[in-house]
């Protein structure tokens, strides 16, 4: 038996090294790959496969020739190396024209926002550039604002920053808390930001970053840190060092059992983890089995992004971490892949479920909900609505409240566990400004 596993790792391991030695060494070139790091509702994707555009998921690749879409209900929210963030409002296009480095390694970042709305935190560490309409924009400094545009008007207002647009009429200076409207040839500039409903949502996203990713000194990148942080936690485990492991798993829990593989010209087969945290720890250091605990995550290797994640093989565990084979170009389903379900005000948090299902900031203190299903194998939770687009004042009795300081809404976990509920039964449910 134990030769067999043996044989079955070494046939893994093979599998995942050649498919390595097919991609290029991402490192040592000047492409840069980004986060497609939120997905609600209809979002599609082209990835210039000669297939179009399909079905998108969190995790997703997104590299330079990308276009991005939201349907009527769709939103999505795309993370930079630095942790700056694009957010997509419904009936949104942008298309990622440049993710390139200049000789200095400095990153460039230029999209086309070909219609529709788009909220941009910029940290300034990189250059990034917008166009949209007849106008463009240009940061190297910080800045957060919001963009509309359509073939008639476009609008640009400023949050906290400054931004200089481009225009035909000549250059522009949009200051905080002002907004400029652009119509063929000529602007206006108003002293106010007229509010918008999806400003919430913006507010409440950037809530969740500056909370669960501040005073972060462990990785030289931000995108995936608030998750990270939210869904899981650090632990010194004596012999490995520094490991970190999600909440809602055990020893039986495999991290590759759930994804997909996306194909990506030049660049082949990419896996995108189906976990709403699974961004760094499958682009970066290496995945252990550590006895009586499981599998947990080493961070490390950031000189190296990896196209297939990095594991330690071992008889103890099975993994399923086999990649397409060659020749095809369709995303390639591994158990369950992350899905875009509706929101539920209640829903069971099971062991083993490794967060998936618990939408980014609808729940608080999952360290504390993560205790109580260790104990009793499941809890059934009521969260909140995940980053709502309107207020929603007190969630319910049981499911908290918003903060007057507009922190993300998050409700405490009004749990049942150790038995079905009477309103639900235990078995894995996914759930789904300013």
């Amino acid at each position: 038996m134990l030769k067999s596993t043996l044989t079955r790792f070494s046939f893994i391991l093979l599998a995942t090294a050649c498919l390595l030695v097919a991609l290029p060494a991402l490192a040592d070139s000047q492409a840069r790959i980004v986060r497609l790091s939120d997905v609600q509702g209809s979002v599609q994707i082209n990835k210039n496969t000669g297939l179009g555009f399909e079905k998108a998921f969190v995790n997703l690749p997104i590299t330079e020739g990308a276009q991005l879409r939201t349907g009527s209900t769709g939103r999505a929210e795309i993370e930079f190396e630095d942790g700056s963030s694009l957010r997509l409002a419904p009936n949104t296009s942008v298309d990622f024209t440049k993710l390139s480095l200049d000789d200095a390694g400095k990153r460039i970042s230029q999209l086309n926002l070909v219609d529709g709305m788009a909220y941009v935190n910029w940290l300034g560490k990189d250059d990034f550039s917008l166009n949209f309409s007849h106008e463009s924009v240009s940061l190297d400094h910080p800045a957060h604002f919001r963009v509309d545009t359509s073939s008639e008007v476009a609008n640009v207002a400023v949050f906290k920053g400054d931004v200089e647009v481009e225009s035909p009429s000549g250059k522009v200076n949009v200051a905080k808390k002002k907004t400029a409207s652009f119509d063929a040839d000529k602007y206006t500039l108003a002293n106010k930001v007229p509010e918008e409903p999806l400003d919430s949502w913006d507010k409440e996203s950037l809530d969740y970053h500056n909370q669960y990713a501040k005073n972060n000194s462990a990785s030289p990148y931000g995108y995936g840190l608030a998750d990270l942080n939210y869904y899981g936690a650090y632990s010194n485990v004596p012999g490995y060092g520094m490991m970190w492991q999600p909440y809602f798993t055990g020893v039986g829990w495999d991290p590759f059992m759930d994804g997909a593989w996306g194909f990506y010209p030049g660049f082949g087969y990419m896996f995108a983890s189906a976990y709403p945290w699974g961004w760094m720890p499958y682009r970066y250091g290496n995945w252990m089995f550590v006895p009586g605990m499981g599998w947990m995550w080493q961070p490390g290797g950031w000189n190296t992004w990896l196209a297939v994640p990095h594991y330690t093989p071992t008889p103890m565990a099975r993994v399923n971490l086999v990649a397409p084979v060659a020749g095809t170009t369709r995303t390639v389903v591994v158990g369950r892949a992350a899905t875009n379900s509706l929101f539920s005000s209640r829903m069971v948090v099971n062991k083993g479920s490794a967060g998936m299902g618990i939408p980014r900031g609808s729940l608080a203190n999952l360290g504390h909900l993560n205790h109580q299903v260790t104990k009793s194998g499941f809890a059934e939770v009521r969260p909140a609505p995940q980053f709502s687009a309107t207020p929603t004042g007190r969630a319910s009795a049981s499911g908290g409240s918003r903060s007057s300081a507009g922190s993300p809404s998050m409700a405490s976990p009004s749990m049942s566990g150790g038995h079905p509920s009477s309103t639900g039964h235990a078995s894995s449910t996914a759930a789904s400004h300013r």
